[in-house]
């Protein structure tokens, strides 16, 4: 396994895709520093950070001792998670057939389960007008997406086999269940795997990292609204 000894920057917030990068690396063990990007505040825009991050999204990293000795930075966190996972040889497998059925549960989530719950919240939560027809499609749509990933979980432990990124990429989408109407009696699998992972001391630091900062609440922030939303 690779060693690391100057720490990886992680830019970040404690959102479901931030949360993934501190899961990870808390699992690694490998040294880390956090730097809190205030997206209400419009800290996506800064140079410094799109040099990195061109999407103006979070999370990203740097990680000082990249392919070759060299640095590397890194965006989405997908691709941050299957980076750490081949460099370190952990959460990933090496089998070619096990790493085809980890990417397609990495692909559904960052594809599918985090964009839809995405939309699911913005439109139930922070859309200056409901519009029926919106919040309908987007909820209907999580609760498909809660249904895929409890069939996949029946008579499994975690989503691929054994534990790997694609549990670390859903959890912190999956644990807001409450949120969007999910409950105990429709996806037990799924509320059983949420308790699992929270079980796991990486996991739970993971989750919880960034919190103790203040943080606006978007919901009624409209500067924070006006940078986040409605971009061309």
């Amino acid at each position: 396994m690779t060693s690391q000894t100057k720490p990886i920057e992680a830019y970040s917030l404690p959102t479901p895709n931030g949360q993934k990068v501190h899961m990870m690396l808390e699992e690694l063990g490998v040294p880390w520093n956090y730097h809190r990007i205030d997206i209400g505040k419009g800290d996506q825009f800064k140079p410094e950070f799109l040099a990195i991050s061109p999407n103006n999204k979070i999370p990203a990293i740097v990680d000082p001792e990249g392919p070759g000795g060299e640095p590397i930075s890194i965006f989405e966190s997908g691709a941050i998670l299957k980076y750490l996972g081949l460099k370190f040889g952990q959460f990933y497998p090496t089998d070619m057939r096990t790493q085809v059925k980890v990417d397609e549960w990495l692909f559904w989530q960052v594809g599918g389960f985090g964009p839809m719950l995405g939309q699911n919240n913005h439109f139930n939560v922070y859309a200056p007008e409901k519009i029926p027809y919106a919040q309908k499609r987007y909820s209907d749509e999580t609760h498909r997406l809660f249904r895929v990933l409890n069939t996949q979980l029946e008579g499994r432990q975690y989503i691929a086999g054994e534990y790997s990124i694609a549990d670390i990429a859903s959890i912190g989408w999956a644990q807001s269940w409450e949120r969007y109407g999910i409950t105990r009696e429709e996806y037990p699998n799924v509320l059983a795997w949420i308790e699992r992972l929270n079980s796991r001391p990486a996991v739970a630091r993971g989750l919880q990292w960034g919190k103790d900062a203040p943080s606006s609440d978007l919901s009624k922030d409209k500067d924070a609204q006006k940078i986040l939303f409605n971009q061309r």
